[in-house]
């Protein structure tokens, strides 16, 4: 049986059993369990392997690529930004960036990045890795470029330039870049373990990710023009990328955050406790509000499932994340599975992060069992 290591409230008592019980079968490697409620820590539970080899075990600092719940710490630092009265969600971004009025962009406003509703959710030029990594090069492209569609009509999600959209705003607006903003304004004052990438220092603690099963849809076979296929193959999705030295030396604001679930959920306690948390206040109650204000209600073009979005997060989507309850929350994952829910009338954090990923971009069987058990204690 394996050991469970951390804290847990004797009402999550479902919670860490479920998660021993997917590290007995081999379902998770290694993984990290959190939830908070009015700020405060109730669960903050580890185990299994940080390796495929199983000599390392999953220690209380062990952290991990988490995908794009990256985006969901992006999205704090933009609403952090709204909420100093330096960005206007509803203006036009080329108030802010002008050269991404370019080819039709001259109405996406900040909030259509927020929401994947701008039409730009990916780069239409060839763009190799390396090239993402540059940012001033990648951004560039994205100014220059045309929309995809009519920009606020539908969402389409942004899943590698996300994070290139939003920090090239926060840089624009703030002059630091994204990875020092967060650092500043985020992290440091709440003391949470998150940065996109990772300093070779941390090298020793970092937890490879385990590729997932091959997705179910065969790339070659679509029109190389569709939108799902512009987004996810260009660059080609690929989950080793995560272990390379220039990934990691990287910021890229919608994929490469390493963190575990403590800090995912620390960090997103301020949404859920309406703003502030020990003393923290980030954001004012209004600009909470902005989160579940809805921007987009339908099938998602590049998803092709339905997904409601507010600024900067998604909403309880029943017909395609059925594990998340109606309510007043907001949430994202991480490809492979990794999950951050935020739910602000019980006040809550639930936080999920693993090194074995599994099929889907929304949430995996484990990531929707582990929810559950949380909101069994929870009511």
């Amino acid at each position: 049986m394996t050991d469970i290591s951390g804290t847990c409230d004797a009402r999550f008592d479902g919670l860490r059993e479920a998660l021993r019980r997917n590290l007995d079968t081999g379902e998770d490697l290694g993984a990290s369990l959190a939830v908070t409620v009015d700020g405060s820590p109730v669960v903050d539970i580890w185990g299994g392997w940080s390796d495929t080899e199983r000599t390392t075990p999953w220690q209380r600092d062990t952290i991990t690529n988490v995908w794009s719940c990256s985006k969901t710490v992006t999205a704090l630092a933009v609403l952090i930004l709204i909420d100093r009265g330096r960005i206007d969600p509803y203006a036009l971004v080329s108030k802010y960036w002008p050269e991404f009025a370019a080819n039709g962009k001259d109405t996406v406003e900040v909030r259509h990045l927020l929401s994947h509703t701008s039409g730009v959710p990916g780069w239409q030029e060839p763009i190799a890795p390396h090239e993402i990594y540059d940012m001033t090069l990648a951004c560039s492209r994205l100014a220059e470029q045309a929309p995809w569609w009519e920009p606020g009509t539908a969402s389409g999600y942004q899943a590698i330039n996300h994070g290139h959209l939003l920090g090239e705003l926060v840089r624009r607006v703030d002059g630091r870049d994204l990875q020092q903003f967060v650092a500043d304004e985020i992290t440091g004052p709440l003391g949470a373990d998150f940065r996109y990438g990772v300093d070779r220092a941390d090298y020793g603690r970092v937890s490879n990710v385990v590729p997932p099963p091959p997705l179910p849809i065969d790339f070659a076979s679509l029109d190389p023009d569709s939108i799902l296929v512009k987004t996810f193959g260009n660059p080609p999705a690929n989950a080793t990328i995560a272990w390379t030295d220039e990934w990691r030396g990287a910021v890229i604001g919608a994929a490469n955050g390493h963190s575990n679930a403590r800090a995912l959920a620390r960090i997103q306690s301020v949404i859920a406790c309406g703003g502030e948390v020990d003393g923290v206040r980030l954001l004012s109650p209004d600009t909470v509000e902005l989160i579940f204000e809805k921007q987009s209600d339908g099938v998602d073009v590049v998803l092709g499932v339905p997904v409601r979005f507010g600024m900067g997060f998604g909403l309880p989507t029943p017909e395609s994340v059925a594990f998340i309850p109606e309510g007043r929350i907001c949430f994202w994952g991480g490809w492979g599975g990794s999950q951050i829910i935020i739910d602000t009338e019980r006040r809550a954090t639930i936080a999920y992060t693993m090194n074995r990923m599994g099929a889907g971009f929304l949430g995996s069987p484990r990531s929707a069992e582990y929810v559950a058990a949380a909101y069994a204690a929870l009511d």
